[in-house]
Order: C-alpha cells, then sequence, then structure tokens
C-alpha cells in the first residue's frame, strides 16, 4: 500500500483485539464501480480503559457518540453499488476522524449540550495516543487506495455517509437528507436535483452543515485537494434507524448515484 505524505503504513504498535480492534475496516475492496465509499462516524465503540470517557451508557448510545444508522446505509449501499467502502471502529468521541487535529471537534469537550468529561483538559500524549492508534491508521488505509486508484487512472467519485438528529438544541430540521460538497459543486447540485425531482422530499444544499477546511477532513484533504468529486452525505438518522429505513434510503441513493459517478467520468 502507497500511502499519502504524512501518512504511516500499517504495523499497528499494538495488540489487536476485539477491546482494541483495526481502526478500520475495507468492505468490497475489489468492487468495480468508480465510487468510494466512506463511514468515518460507523461506530460508538471505546476500550474498556476509557471507561465510557465518564458518560453513561445511554449517552453512548446517542448521535454525540456516532452517526446511528449511517453504517447500515453505507454497507447496503456498497452492496448495491459495488464499491469499496471503509468502515471506522471507534467512537467519534475519542477523536473524530472527520475533523484535522487541530479542531476543537477533534477531541469534543461538549458535544451538543453533554459534557464530555474524558476529554476535558486532555493532554497532548493522549492526543498523541488517539492520533496513532485511530486516525493515522484510517486515513492511510483512504489514502493508499486512492493512491492506487490514480496512478492507474481510475475514475473515482468519493462519498461520505453520515447522519444528524432531527432536532438540534432544540430546533427541529426539516431536511430528510443533506447533499454537502465544496469544491465538487457540479456533482453535489446534480445530486441535489435528482432527489429533489421526488415531491416527497425535502432535500438541503450544504445543510445541516458546510464542508469547511479548518473542521473538516475527508472531503478537503482526500477529495479537493486531490482533485477527486467528493460529496458527504447526511441522512436524519430517525428515517435510518431500523433496517427498513435504511433499506429503503440505500435504494434511493443507489438510484441516483451511478448517473453521478458516469458524469465524473467525462
Amino acid at each position: 500500500m502507497t500511502a499519502a505524505p504524512g501518512f504511516h503504513t500499517a504495523a499497528y504498535d499494538w495488540p489487536v483485539s476485539q477491546d482494541w480492534p483495526e481502526p478500520v475496516s475495507l468492505i468490497n475492496p475489489e468492487g468495480a464501480s468508480d465510487v468510494v465509499l466512506i463511514c468515518e462516524h460507523a461506530s460508538n465503540h471505546m476500550p474498556a480503559e476509557y471507561q465510557g470517557l465518564g458518560l453513561e451508557e445511554p449517552d453512548l448510545t446517542r448521535h454525540i457518540a456516532w452517526d446511528i444508522g449511517a453504517e447500515d446505509v453505507a454497507r447496503r449501499l456498497s452492496a448495491r453499488l459495488d464499491a469499496p467502502l471503509f468502515v471506522a471502529h471507534y467512537s467519534r468521541l475519542l477523536i473524530d476522524l472527520n475533523r484535522p487535529h487541530a479542531a476543537m471537534s477533534a477531541f469534543p469537550e461538549l458535544s451538543e449540550s453533554t459534557v464530555i468529561p474524558g476529554n476535558v483538559a486532555l493532554d497532548m500524549a493522549e492526543r498523541t495516543r488517539r492520533i496513532a492508534r485511530i486516525f493515522t491508521p484510517f486515513h492511510a488505509r483512504i489514502a493508499g487506495v486512492l493512491n492506487q486508484r490514480q496512478a492507474t487512472g481510475r475514475p473515482t467519485l468519493l462519498i461520505s455517509i453520515h447522519s444528524f438528529t432531527p432536532v438540534y438544541k432544540g430546533v427541529t430540521r426539516p431536511w430528510h437528507i443533506g447533499i454537502l460538497y465544496g469544491e465538487a459543486a457540479r456533482a453535489g447540485e446534480a445530486m441535489v436535483a435528482q432527489l429533489a425531482a421526488d415531491p416527497a422530499l425535502c432535500v438541503g444544499t450544504n445543510e445541516p452543515y458546510q464542508i469547511e477546511t479548518d473542521s473538516d477532513y475527508a472531503i478537503p484533504v482526500h477529495g479537493d485537494q486531490r482533485g477527486i468529486p467528493a460529496l458527504l452525505v447526511e441522512l436524519r438518522n430517525d428515517l435510518i434507524a431500523t433496517s427498513a429505513g435504511a433499506e429503503e434510503w440505500a435504494d434511493r441513493l443507489a438510484a441516483v448515484i451511478p448517473a453521478l459517478a458516469a458524469e465524473a467520468r467525462s
């Protein structure tokens, strides 16, 4: 595997176990699709030594710890598109894989209105440990695959799958789905237009968040900086919290994404 500058490849410096799994799984690595999928917030797992970062068990099942339903949709979409999928295996409360290290939200002390005790006044040694064990291997694996695809001239459309809460700090969010993008406006606008053709859907353009280089990672680094069209899909988590909901949305996305991938080749 060839890693991008600044990344290390990987024999891990710690024993891989159920408590400390590999940071990432690559599902369907030989997938024939031009699409590559990422799910950074797939898991709410924390090694036992962290004692839930001082949170109660119910908090670790909330959106603050992971993107509910995102992995289920991503795996179904991978199968429908025959696309490679990178799935993360640690809670974003340990380190957010979609944040630059310097961002305050990379090691959140406060998530929504919940204090994360185990992240308060976190020292540099622990930050460095989490970066080395979780962040760097995760992104090195993605970078290696993208390097290989670019070296062989293989077209790529990068799509990151996330979910969001229907209510944030008391404010109701109307969108069923949001499509976020930076440089890939052509692909992003095309996806919004295709989804919005269904009058039953409320589709957000760069909602409920926006892509920003100081607070986002995958789309700017693996997409925009490489010249690869890259989109972030935000699904409202009450719509995909069940298998039936995940199935419905995977089908809906699978119906529109191939045309975007074909256009990216042109």
